[in-house]
């Protein structure tokens, strides 16, 4: 059971993975639509984890990787792509990111990734 921060600009996906999450008995402990966003909680509410989305505006989710990892070299963070974005992925895991997720969500993969690095 892990305290996780998800990070996405579509409440879309927010929700998706909010659901999966729950589900598996893991608790939410904010989410953010932007790098910006996702700094700031994380600074407050210090999870276990974190999911972020690699495209997204004001702070895309490699810049807010680099970020936290300056400040908190411990974090896990996942990155979120969708199809096609192999470039960012390898460009985010050489920055730090644990593990990616693809998107449309497979629940499986995501609780397998999330296990994996929580370790």
């Amino acid at each position: 059971m892990a305290r996780i921060l998800i990070v996405d600009d579509a409440k879309f996906m927010r929700m998706t993975l909010s659901n999966i999450l729950i589900k598996a008995n893991h608790e939410v402990v904010g989410e953010a639509e932007n790098g910006l966003q996702a700094v700031e909680l994380f600074e407050k509410e210090k999870p276990d984890l974190v999911t972020m989305d690699i495209t997204m505006p004001e702070q895309n989710g490699i810049e807010a990787l680099r970020e936290i990892k300056s400040q908190y070299p411990d974090a896990k963070i996942i990155m979120c792509s969708a199809m096609g974005q192999q470039k960012m992925v390898v460009e985010a895991i050489e920055s730090g990111a644990k593990d990616f997720i693809v998107k449309p969500f497979d629940e499986n993969r995501v609780l397998e990734a999330i296990t994996r690095v929580l370790g």
